[in-house]
């Protein structure tokens, strides 16, 4: 890993470069810090959902997942380098399949809404996507591994299930959309 931080303002990014862990500096628009800063959003994302009241099962699976991305974040940073484990998306494999067997099948699509955690779970899941778009633009230019991609994607996915989760915590239930197209084929 490049040299931790010892001084945060330190003006060499005024020009519109940053370095990265190997010491290289690149434009703060490349598609690697893009793709930096979407899992940086989506940790700080997770941190704002750590704030609500939630089953403790959840909220460690939660703090898992940030030291996760903070190594998907020191990969991006570093060319060539691997941080991320392939064992990581097992464990969201994992969990996915465990939380998402507590719940009824969905027969409907739900909004992203319910209750604030259900909400921020929902935020999260999207920041993810975006995340995982960046990560898919930047591996069609450079040479990234597997695991990273993988992971987004099916983080975004737990992250619905999580939110589903949330919304039940106390008897609550997901908001689910209206169609007026499938009302009127429910209309006699």
């Amino acid at each position: 890993m490049g040299n931790r931080l010892t001084q945060i303002a330190t003006r060499t990014g005024d020009a519109g470069t940053t370095g990265l862990g190997d010491n290289s500096r690149v434009s703060k628009n490349s598609l690697r810090v893009h793709a930096m800063g979407d899992v940086d959003e989506l940790n700080s994302n997770i941190g704002l959902l750590l704030c609500e009241d939630m089953p403790e099962g959840v909220r460690q699976l939660l703090v898992e997942i940030q030291h996760q991305l903070f190594n998907l974040g020191g990969e991006l940073s570093i060319p060539g380098f691997e941080l991320l484990k392939p064992e990581a998306v097992l464990a969201l494999d994992e969990a996915l399949a465990s939380y998402n067997e507590q719940l009824p099948r969905l027969q409907e699509f739900i909004l992203p809404a319910g209750t604030r955690a259900a909400s921020q779970a929902h935020v999260c899941r999207t920041v993810a996507r975006r995340a995982e778009r960046a990560v898919v633009a930047l591996g069609n230019e450079e040479a990234i591994k597997d695991a990273p991609r993988q992971y987004l994607n099916r983080l975004s996915d737990l992250m619905f299930v999580l939110a589903r989760v949330l919304n039940r915590m106390n008897g609550g239930d997901d908001v689910y959309w209206k169609s007026e197209r499938m009302a009127r084929q429910d209309t006699p």
